[in-house]
């Protein structure tokens, strides 16, 4: 008896060792471990493939660290919005990334689907549907990323025997035509793409419709002369159904097609040159006008004079701004011939114009 009594009073001593230890609360639940969904999934498509991009999850649904993460599932369909995965396209393993900070963003991930041509068949202008599930170490997870959507329409390979030719216009560029299958609400364009050589800024230089035309071109004229560029050449599969946005797809790109371009196109030779004589009671001089050269680049324009049977002589020795010219050394009794070209800021000068003649009269 005094025994039990003896034990019952340790009992009591450590139970009250342990209140006065700590505050007695609500017992927390376990954590599920389960990582947040991915909310800024993204997709683009080009040709038959789909780049998927998105943030790695760093913190679990009840904001603790992730500590047993999992393979993250690819999920997609066809034309219908996902309520759970179902069977993944593709499961990729966890791996490792750097932790975010102020300086760098989460860490991305990606994935690259490529599309069968048998995906839509019998409906071309339907959409594909993915999202991304992220898994724990136990195989389970929190729900589906946000769905994001690309057309399923079929692509069209680039154009064959793509070329580039520098010209005094611009760049002309030319292509075998292609003949893409009919569908309704489907209809195609050629796109010319233009990127200054050495950077990765591209800029659509134009579009052009896909026709029965059995040579189509376009001719660029958005460049900068002295510059090269690197164009390439895709084709557009334009989604117009009846209902809905159109949406755009562009097929792979044709390979690249290097242009230097440098000008050795001279301006346009100028035209209707007239040369007056003015003097009586004063020095004698002859007066030249001619139609003014429209070229944006015009830098102005060479007076050129000779007499009877002689050799002609440029007469200005700064290019003349103005389609005039007054030429004040001149001598009565003479005969001149003029004639005039037009220079542009490169340097390049045109052919001369037709001659114009006048005569100084004799004093």
């Amino acid at each position: 008896m005094n025994n039990l009594i003896a034990k019952l009073g340790v009992c009591l001593c450590a139970l009250a060792l342990c209140t006065a230890c700590g505050t007695p609360g609500i017992p927390l639940p376990p954590s599920l471990e389960l990582a947040r969904p991915v909310s800024d999934l993204r997709a683009v498509r080009k040709g038959n493939t789909v780049y998927l991009t998105w943030s790695a999850p760093e913190a679990t649904t009840d904001r603790h660290n992730i500590r047993h993460p999992g393979a993250t599932e690819v999920c997609r369909t066809v034309g219908t919005i996902l309520r759970d995965c179902g069977i993944a396209v593709a499961r990729i393993p966890f791996a490792t990334t750097p932790a975010a900070t102020k300086a760098a963003p989460r860490p991305q991930l990606s994935y690259s689907d490529q599309l069968s041509p048998s995906l839509a068949q019998g409906n071309q202008t339907a959409t594909v549907v993915y999202a991304v599930s992220v898994l724990n170490s136990y195989g389970r997870s929190a729900g589906l990323s946000n769905q994001v959507q690309v057309s399923a329409a079929p692509t069209m390979p680039p154009p064959d025997d793509f070329q580039a030719q520098v010209t005094a216009e611009g760049v002309r560029l030319s292509w075998k035509a292609i003949a893409p299958p009919q569908v309704a609400g489907l209809k195609y364009l050629y796109r010319v793409y233009r990127r200054p050589s050495g950077t990765n800024t591209d800029a659509v230089a134009g579009e052009v419709a896909v026709t029965d035309e059995s040579s189509p071109s376009f001719l660029d004229s958005g460049f900068e002369w002295e510059k090269t560029y690197d164009y390439r050449l895709t084709v557009v599969t334009v989604v117009a159904p009846e209902k809905g946005t159109e949406q755009q797809v562009e097929g792979d790109d044709s390979p690249a097609v290097t242009v230097i371009a440098h000008d050795t196109f001279p301006p346009a030779t100028p035209a209707g040159l007239q040369a007056v004589f003015s003097g009586p009671g004063q020095k004698p001089f002859i007066d030249l006008i001619w139609a003014p050269d429209t070229e944006s680049d015009l830098a102005g324009y060479n007076v050129y004079r000779h007499e009877q049977d002689g050799q002609a002589v440029k007469l200005n020795s700064d290019v003349v701004q103005s389609p005039a010219f007054r030429d004040t050394d001149v001598l009565a009794g003479h005969q001149y011939f003029y004639s005039v070209s037009a220079v542009d800021v490169r340097g390049n000068e045109s052919a001369r114009s037709e001659e114009a003649s006048e005569t100084v009269p004799a004093q």
